[in-house]
């Protein structure tokens, strides 16, 4: 398995994972979290992108709030502790992928000569 696949297959993975918890989100979960989200479900595909992407944060704050953990004020509140370490792995992480990409990119071969396709006339 190349880095290409490896990336896809990551990628895949990841949006079935969110495409699952959305679903379960979003039906079951949201109306048990939020009491002004009861009824509303025109708006509810819209949320579909977001919550595939950040699944993680969405089963986390999604347990923290069904288990109590986190005050009844804290619901409506960003998390904002670890913020800055999430925007430096993500930076390093993009320099990194983009890296990766530039050094295992393909180059064309030296002994190759070019085969003209078509004439661009028709025949």
């Amino acid at each position: 398995m190349d880095i290409a696949q490896a990336l896809v297959m990551g990628m895949q993975t990841w949006g079935i994972i969110g495409a699952i918890v959305a679903a379960v989100f979003l039906t079951i979960g949201m109306d048990r979290i939020d009491e002004d989200a009861r009824g509303a479900y025109v708006f509810r595909p819209l949320l579909i992108p977001g919550v595939m992407l950040i699944w993680p944060l969405v089963l986390w704050r999604w347990w923290q709030i069904e288990a109590e953990t986190a005050p009844w004020a804290a619901r409506y509140q960003a998390v904002r502790g670890w913020y800055g370490a999430a925007v430096i792995a993500m930076s390093i992480g993009i320099i990194v992928v983009v890296a990766m990409g530039l050094s295992v990119r393909q180059t064309w071969p030296a002994d190759a000569v070019p085969v003209q396709l078509s004439t661009g006339v028709d025949q």
